[in-house]
């Protein structure tokens, strides 16, 4: 088998258990409780509410259709993970509808269930697909309405499920459903960004000499010197850019410190770093 070949089974596998995961979040903890944390899933809890239609019946007829229309934004690769997804989630979600749910507790639901329903979607887009839904219908509906950004049209219309499942349900149910939605929203960011969050330092001193060797030395960190331009003095400066992990930025303080006091320091984060003294590219 080749490489291609098992890198595409290995994404599928991993796919298969993210939409799984997101079944349990949906038939586990937020379907018990009315918890519609936006999504088409979360119109199918609301319809299935008011029609008792089964929600992974709703979610593939509200799905494909969206598929079909957005097929052509998708690719093959992505557009064939998709539908796999999307018909497994719909499936899975009835099939495990026997499942007794874990707590009553609408509070407990909406964290737990967005912890869940975060890792699994988290998973999915991580390999290369989606579960379907509004993230579909908001890459079309950008084509249409470019000015809208797609991340734009998709609180819009997260919004818009959530202010229903409000009306349908009561006030304080959708504000666990916003909950539900950010503790997801986090959670696939830290799967796809890590935690492991690099601290980029920019440092302008006068003594930049002294720092610098002190960061490559007795730190073992790489620095790079950049030049710069005072803005009122027009005077040119060395400035300092080293990216250290976080528990090296008090160390690094006390470096600029010890040598310079009144040296300019810039701390931000960067969400990935790769190369040498950090991660692989």
């Amino acid at each position: 088998m080749s490489e291609k070949v098992k890198k595409i089974v290995m994404d599928f596998i991993w796919i298969t258990i993210g939409t799984l995961l997101l079944t349990l979040s949906l038939d586990l903890f937020l379907i018990p409780n009315q918890i519609a944390p936006g999504g088409v899933s979360g119109l199918a809890i609301v319809l299935n509410y008011i029609f008792k239609w089964p929600v992974g019946a709703v979610t593939l007829l509200i799905n494909i259709p969206l598929f079909l229309i957005s097929i052509k934004v998708l690719g093959s690769v992505f557009g064939a993970k998709t539908l796999y997804s999307t018909l497994l989630l719909g499936v899975s979600i009835d099939a495990l509808s026997f499942l007794k749910p874990m707590t009553h507790n609408p509070m407990l639901a909406a964290v737990y269930g967005g912890l869940i329903m975060g890792l699994g979607l988290g998973i999915v887009i991580k390999y290369g697909a989606t579960t379907g839904g509004t993230d579909l219908a908001a890459m079309t509906l950008h084509k249409y309405i470019p000015f809208l950004t797609v991340g734009r049209i998709l609180l819009i219309i997260d919004f818009i499920i959530i202010a229903l499942a409000g009306i349908e349900f009561s006030p304080e149910l959708a504000l666990y459903a916003l909950a539900t939605e950010f503790i997801a929203i986090k959670v696939i960011d830290v799967i796809q960004e890590g935690t492991d969050y690099e601290r980029i330092a920019i440092i302008i001193s006068d003594k930049y000499d002294e720092i610098s060797h002190s960061i490559l030395y007795d730190m073992d960190r790489g620095v790079t010197e950049l030049k710069g331009v005072g803005g009122y003095s027009k005077q040119e400066k060395n400035v300092l850019l080293v990216v250290v992990n976080r528990s090296e930025v008090t160390t690094l303080r006390n470096v600029v410190k010890k040598i310079d006091p009144k040296a300019f320091v810039i701390l931000s984060t960067a969400h990935e770093v790769l190369g040498e003294g950090f991660r692989n590219m």
